[in-house]
């Protein structure tokens, strides 16, 4: 076993402090990654908390991972030591499954084991990537253009993904209305990937203040869901609502701004379990959808097209100790528009 140090919390109560554990041996399709940079995404600050239910303790948050190639195995052909490489929310699937031969892992119905908070396929514990190594099977491995910032390309593996991956199903692009509601860590990418694709972005967001960041990143449009008369004037218009929001909100105000045939594209996990009218979606027929991250082979594919788009999340680059600080700043929304922890403060 390969001595390892991270990030870990014990229980549900208690907070993430420094812990000792082990990583397996590097095996034939191995690649084992000293980690530079590991995103800080919402789902980190839920899965500790147990929010969601069915936790595992002791738990290493993290699945936004960019790292460096230390050592492969002897049957790895695709990268070799000293490459920048990276992992995201899944570390191994059962590869036999209708879903997984369609290169869509993240929809494995066998057993898929996630970066953290999982098991393996041989029943060992799963932890992610608020540690200084860890060891990946080379399928679940991605090559990184180093023309890009390595730090800024972490939260590429969660936040990218994750909006990427519906826009390319619903084959979002040139003609097409699409609104992006929130403006945070998927927010802010899902305008960056709407605009590239040739879409007329729209920001839908609480804040006004948030205007001017949005029309920075590219939104052609913005619309403060809180005034009434700014909703009314954009009943009917878009084809896609694309929404990121992880907290409780109401769906049945953004439903009406749909056009007949729009998709409304759930992409958070809100705690309370949600509500609308179907007669919203009825007349209209509209559908309400939902979207979990990407495949292997999509998310590869991602990581290509912002290397050669030059397509990078907007981050904040922070200290190991400080993550709670972060985690304050997240809750609040307070963060331009992701955290990054550099691993080397681990």
């Amino acid at each position: 076993m390969i001595q390892a140090k991270g990030y870990a919390a014990q229980d549900k109560s208690s907070e993430l402090a420094p812990w000792n554990f082990h990583r397996r041996e590097v095996g034939p399709h191995d690649i084992q990654i000293a980690i530079r940079y590991c995103g800080v995404c919402h789902s980190d600050l839920h899965q500790i908390r147990d929010d969601w239910g069915g936790a595992t303790f002791p738990m290493i948050p993290g699945h936004e991972i960019v790292g460096i190639v230390t050592n492969a195995g002897t049957h790895v052909k695709k990268v070799q030591a000293g490459q920048w490489v990276a992992v995201g929310n899944m570390v191994d699937s059962c590869r036999i499954c209708d879903n997984c031969r369609q290169g869509l892992e993240q929809y494995c119905t066998t057993h898929i084991s996630f970066t953290y908070n999982s098991t393996e396929q041989n029943g060992l514990p799963t932890y992610g990537g608020y540690s200084n190594i860890i060891v990946v099977h080379e399928d679940f491995v991605f090559t990184v253009s180093e023309k890009l910032d390595m730090s800024a390309v972490a939260p590429l593996l969660c936040a990218g993904i994750t909006v990427y991956s519906p826009l390319r199903h619903w084959k979002v692009g040139e003609g097409h209305r699409l609104a992006v509601l929130g403006l945070g860590g998927l927010g802010h990418m899902a305008v960056k990937f709407g605009v590239a694709f040739g879409a007329e972005v729209t920001v839908l967001s609480t804040s006004p203040a948030k205007e001017a960041d949005a029309k920075a990143l590219g939104a052609h449009r913005f619309l403060v869901t809180r005034d009434a008369e700014q909703m009314k004037s954009a009943a009917g218009y878009f084809d896609f609502i694309l929404d990121t929001v992880s907290a409780d909100h109401a769906f049945d105000p953004y439903l009406a701004l749909l056009r007949t045939n729009g998709t409304h594209i759930v992409l958070g996990l809100p705690s309370e379990p949600a509500t609308f009218r179907l007669g919203n979606i009825v007349f209209g027929r509209k559908s309400m959808a939902g979207s979990l991250i990407g495949g292997i082979p999509e998310t590869q594919e991602m990581l290509d097209y912002c290397a050669g788009h030059h397509i990078v999340a907007d981050v904040e680059l922070i200290d190991m100790k400080n993550i709670y600080v972060a985690f304050d700043r997240m809750v609040k929304g307070d963060v331009r528009y992701r955290f990054v922890i550099d691993m080397a403060t681990l």
